[in-house]
């Protein structure tokens, strides 16, 4: 069997750099999920198999049901040789706002995103991972899930779910060598930092600088990997010291 590893938003950013990291480290086939942006996608897997692994582009929207339903259905059917021991749920979005303005689908879209989509990939291949008594489930949230932060109420609230599941969903399938643990990076050079005034912010990390993507991606790798083994229901901070 071929093990493999689902990484949801793994087109750009934190997540291109967990696809390429997981099939460089660990040698894993990686399923690279994808929303809107196609040639992103394409050219993670590319960066993979120059490295001489494996990859393939997989297009769901995370935050539907049925799409996830049909999309992994269908991959499962077509690739019995495969079998998924890891999840990587990375997929976010965000839509800031102050709270008293905030309109009701920039509430859900958020919401719908990170924590539905957590419930529908994870609850997927739940079943088969307690079966074949191996997994590894790593969920990207972020600082703002654990101190909050003004004027994302939506992603504090939709991140801080997520930690809250995993440390529930941690202590309901260890017992069948089923690790889940979340990473919560703090400000990390993206599409989604982009805008933001490093030099102000910057004041406020002690370590005086934004993260890489690629320092996040090593993490995740380690949680991944066997070194890790015995670390589930943790939720890691990797942000510079600017929380604790």
């Amino acid at each position: 069997m071929k093990k493999t590893v689902l990484v949801t938003g793994g087109s750009r950013g934190i997540g291109r750099a967990i696809c390429v990291q997981l099939a460089q480290d660990l040698d894993f086939h990686v399923l690279i999920n994808y929303h809107s942006n196609k040639d992103a996608a394409m050219s993670v897997a590319k960066e993979i198999e120059a490295l001489g692994k494996t990859a393939e582009i997989l297009p769901f929207d995370v935050s539907s049901r049925a799409a996830v339903q049909e999309a992994l259905t269908n991959w499962k059917v077509s690739h019995p040789e495969y079998r998924v021991e890891a999840i990587v749920n990375n997929a976010g979005i965000t839509k800031d706002g102050l709270f008293m303005w905030m309109d009701e689908k920039d509430w859900h879209s958020v919401i719908s995103t990170s924590l539905d989509g957590f419930y529908h990939v994870t609850q997927f291949f739940i079943q088969d991972m307690l079966r074949q008594r191996f997994g590894r489930i790593v969920n990207i949230v972020s600082v703002s899930g654990l101190k909050g932060n003004p004027g994302q109420t939506n992603y504090a609230a939709a991140k801080g779910g997520v930690i809250a599941a995993t440390k529930s969903l941690a202590q309901e399938v260890g017992k069948r060598n089923i690790t889940v643990n979340a990473v919560a990076p703090g400000y990390i050079e993206s599409d989604m930092t982009a805008e933001m005034n490093q030099t102000e912010l910057k004041k406020h990390i002690p370590l005086n600088r934004f993260g890489q993507a690629k320092e996040v991606a090593d993490l995740v790798s380690f949680l991944v990997s066997e070194k890790a083994a015995y670390i589930t229901g943790e939720v890691i901070n990797i942000n510079g010291g600017l929380y604790t």
